[in-house]
């Protein structure tokens, strides 16, 4: 049983402020370490449920946040940018289940440091019609290649919103969110011990299963129109309104490395100060 973790960083035990998870701050150098504790702690109890091999993909901005010293001995990790698949770079290569491990809620809702790709800018994305959070359109890239999600790792609102859209995914709430910068945290000999325990139960679930392949249709809402603007000039990308634009994929994979494109433009044009 080969099993893939996407990890993240801002749904990590403790996190709840920007420079937790901003690379180069002092508060992200000791959130580096806890961030790799749940990491750990996930291997621990994949290990214990059968898991022969894990591949973690680091998820987290420039995907060089672990601390690959003190990762545990069983574990592989992929580490650093440009990756074709991104955050599921790794979906592809015959695993038997995906963990979302510190993952967070969408942009345009409630919990710690929501968003979707960008930290502000876009105020929504939509899948299909559905508000999607990174842990939908990430679910629904490993349904097209047929890999369960098996668990689910964030604040409470996050598991809450894995239940919709992985509804046979374990959860671990690690903390519960009182405002987009602020939550009720355990610490993290206790998140460690609810993760391994629930990583060891989420093995039940693993085995792969038919693809589901077939088109999609993604829209992103920005805080600016000139935004919207910029990432209209995208081939297949069209302007549905003042802040939102829209484009449709003949596969969830096309779709995702279109999004990369649009949110890649849109940074660019972020201004420092009007944004």
């Amino acid at each position: 049983m080969r099993i893939l973790i996407s990890a993240d960083m801002e749904g990590a035990t403790g996190v709840t402020w920007p420079a937790d998870v901003e690379p180069g701050t002092e508060q992200w150098q000791r959130f580096r370490r806890m961030f790799t504790g749940d990491v750990n702690a996930c291997v621990r109890g994949l290990c214990q449920g059968g898991a022969t091999e894990v591949l973690v993909n680091e998820a987290h901005d420039t995907q060089r946040n672990l601390l690959l010293e003190d990762l545990d001995g069983r574990a592989a990790m992929l580490t650093g940018k440009h990756k074709p698949l991104s955050m599921m770079q790794g979906v592809n290569s015959g695993v038997d289940g995906v963990v979302f491990l510190g993952y967070h809620t969408a942009a345009g809702t409630q919990g710690v440091l929501s968003h979707t790709y960008l930290g502000n800018s876009i105020t929504g994305v939509w899948l299909d019609g559905v508000l999607a959070s990174e842990g939908r359109l990430n679910a629904a890239m490993a349904a097209e290649h047929g890999v369960p999600v098996l668990l689910v790792t964030g604040d409470d609102l996050t598991c809450a919103d894995a239940a919709d859209y992985a509804p046979g995914a374990r959860q671990a709430a690690v903390k519960e969110c009182v405002s987009r910068y602020s939550a009720i945290c355990l610490p993290p000999q206790r998140t460690a011990e609810l993760i391994e325990r629930e990583a060891a139960a989420a093995m039940a679930g693993a085995g792969r299963v038919p693809g589901t392949p077939g088109p999609h249709r993604i829209e992103v809402e920005f805080d600016a129109a000139h935004l919207a603007s910029a990432a209209a000039i995208v081939p297949t990308v069209e302007q549905v309104c003042l802040l939102r634009v829209g484009f449709d994929a003949v596969s969830m994979t096309e779709a995702m490395k279109a999004f990369k494109v649009v949110t890649a433009i849109a940074a660019g044009a972020v201004e420092k100060v009007y944004g």
